[in-house]
Order: C-alpha cells, then sequence, then structure tokens
C-alpha cells in the first residue's frame, strides 16, 4: 500500500506519526483500533475530528506510531498529525483545517525545574528565624 500523505504531529513531549492511505475509515494507533488504545470517548474524538472537518471519515485508512508523553498528549498528538497528513492529500482541506486549529502546534510544554528551587516555580519554605 503505498501513502497518500504522511504528518508528523506533536503535543507536550508526545510525538505521532500519521500515514493516510485509501481505503474504509480504519484507524490503528501502535498496531491496535483507534477505539482499544485510547479508552475514553474524547479521546477518540480528538483523533477523528480532522477526518470529519474534511468529510474523509470513510475514505481514507489512516495508520499511527505514536510515542511519548501520556494519553491525552498522544491524542493531541494524533490529530495534529492527522491534519498535516490531509493536508498532503489535498490542499484544499489546508483552510478548513487553519480555520478549526488543527494546524497549529499546541507549543504549552512543562516548564523545567530550575536550580536552587523545590519545582519550576515554587520555592523551598522561607525562615526567619
Amino acid at each position: 500500500m503505498n501513502n497518500l500523505g504522511i504528518g508528523t504531529g506533536r503535543r507536550k513531549t508526545a510525538v505521532a506519526r500519521v500515514y493516510v492511505r485509501e481505503g474504509a475509515g480504519k484507524i490503528m494507533v501502535n498496531g491496535k483500533e483507534l477505539n482499544r488504545y485510547f479508552l475514553q470517548g474524547e479521546h477518540v474524538l480528538m483523533v477523528r475530528q480532522p477526518l470529519m472537518v474534511t468529510g474523509g471519515e470513510n475514505k481514507f485508512d489512516v495508520l499511527i506510531n505514536v510515542y511519548g508523553g501520556g494519553i491525552h498528549g498522544q491524542a493531541g498528538a494524533c490529530r495534529h498529525g492527522l491534519a498535516r497528513a490531509l493536508c498532503q492529500v489535498d490542499q484544499a482541506n489546508c483552510a478548513n483545517l487553519r480555520a478549526s486549529g488543527y494546524l497549529t502546534r499546541d507549543s504549552r510544554m512543562v516548564e523545567r525545574k530550575k536550580y536552587g528551587q523545590r519545582g519550576a516555580r515554587r520555592r523551598f519554605q522561607f525562615s526567619k528565624r
């Protein structure tokens, strides 16, 4: 099978490689079906959103390899990668996906811990005496 579009999606520390092929709407994530990998309906819906916007729910098979981060970050990475791959398939999709905000990389990351502090912003308890 040849890929129509390939996209890399990122969210927090999760990275998803997405391959879009011609098919009947089957979505595989790390060798499992979408509903078996993402158990919460919210995450399943999040991954499907780019297909709903472009109207390609039953046109394409999607193969996703995702690693890193947690479940919510992985779902966001899958959505970002799928949107990028659908742009490669048809340039007309880009306007709708951009308007929905699916092509924008969510840049929010965990702030790093600083030296001399307990956390990223939390200080050690101050003792006057």
